[in-house]
């Protein structure tokens, strides 16, 4: 993908530095806060406790950080390329910044109007409005807040791991979760969960994958409309990634077989599919899973 000169986005919110927290904060966990107090406060060791406390308070010590778990104590950091993983976020900027120029006129069209997501980059956890999340959960879109989040890690992780590599796999990752962000606008991802809330658990799983699918068209219709940018194999590296993170591709390397009820992103050849099938029509009729 030729990118250097395309306008980056100012919807970036990195919190590549900034470490996120379970510990003691917010509306929940200070009523755990006062519980522990009014605990402290029933003994004698306790109040000397939580004297101790105060005092290394005003020193400029917060007591309430030794209640932090996001790191283990054992758990090494990694070491970060740091040009690298920086010229990286430059191009996530500059594919959220696709996504907003091509989706804008797609929903004028329609005679809609177009809201951008911000996107936040992190390493290691983050605190959304959707909850607490690990690298581990992989990208993902909050509709309570309208973001996208992105570990930086997942990247590397999709090369090594998954065997996709390129930056149009990572421009795929990006541009499936917007596809997410235009559902929501859509009031699709309300209809969905609504669906999901009156059914068994493998009929949600079935409406989650129909969401999921669309995303990967949405995608593709994306992808449409960047002909002049684009250079060979980089459709192949999206169907690539698609195929790599199918969730039949995916059980059968973990558990070595294949639950499709538990399905709850589509097969490889689905994802691929609906992909190919948004790249091709380029417009959001070419995108009816049947939600």
């Amino acid at each position: 993908m030729k990118w250097d000169d395309l306008r980056r986005s100012s919807n970036i919110e990195d919190f590549r530095m900034k470490s996120a927290s379970r510990g003691i904060g917010g509306r929940g966990n200070s009523k755990a806060l006062f519980f522990i107090i009014r605990l402290l406060i029933g003994t004698k060791i306790g109040r000397i406790v939580l004297v101790i406390g105060v005092i290394a308070y005003f020193l400029g010590f917060n007591p309430l950080a030794l209640l932090d778990t996001v790191t283990p104590p054992t758990q090494q950091a990694k070491v970060i390329d740091s040009a690298k993983d920086n010229k990286t976020a430059e191009f996530v900027s500059v594919v959220l910044g696709q996504t907003e120029d091509i989706w804008h006129k797609l929903f004028q069209e329609q005679g809609l109007r177009y809201k951008e997501p911000k996107l936040v980059l992190f390493r290691g956890a983050v605190n959304s409005a959707c909850g607490y999340a690990s690298s581990q959960v992989g990208p993902f879109y909050c509709p309570s807040d309208k973001k996208i989040y992105l570990d930086m890690s997942f990247f590397d992780e999709l090369s090594k791991r998954h065997n996709a590599p390129g930056d149009f796999a990572q421009a795929y990752v990006i541009a499936h979760e917007v596809g997410h962000h235009v559902q929501n606008l859509l009031g699709t991802l309300n209809k969905s969960h609504s669906a999901k809330a009156n059914s068994s658990k493998n009929d949600a799983n079935a409406i989650q994958v129909k969401v999921e699918l669309q995303a990967d068209c949405y995608s593709g219709v994306w992808a449409h409309y960047l002909k002049n940018i684009l250079e060979e194999g980089d459709i192949q590296e999206a169907l690539n990634a698609a195929n790599s993170i199918g969730d039949d591709t995916l059980q059968k390397k973990a558990h070595g077989h294949v639950v499709p009820d538990s399905f709850t992103h589509g097969s490889s050849s689905d994802r691929m599919k609906w992909f190919t099938l948004g790249y091709r029509g380029g417009n959001l009729d070419s995108c009816q899973t049947g939600i």
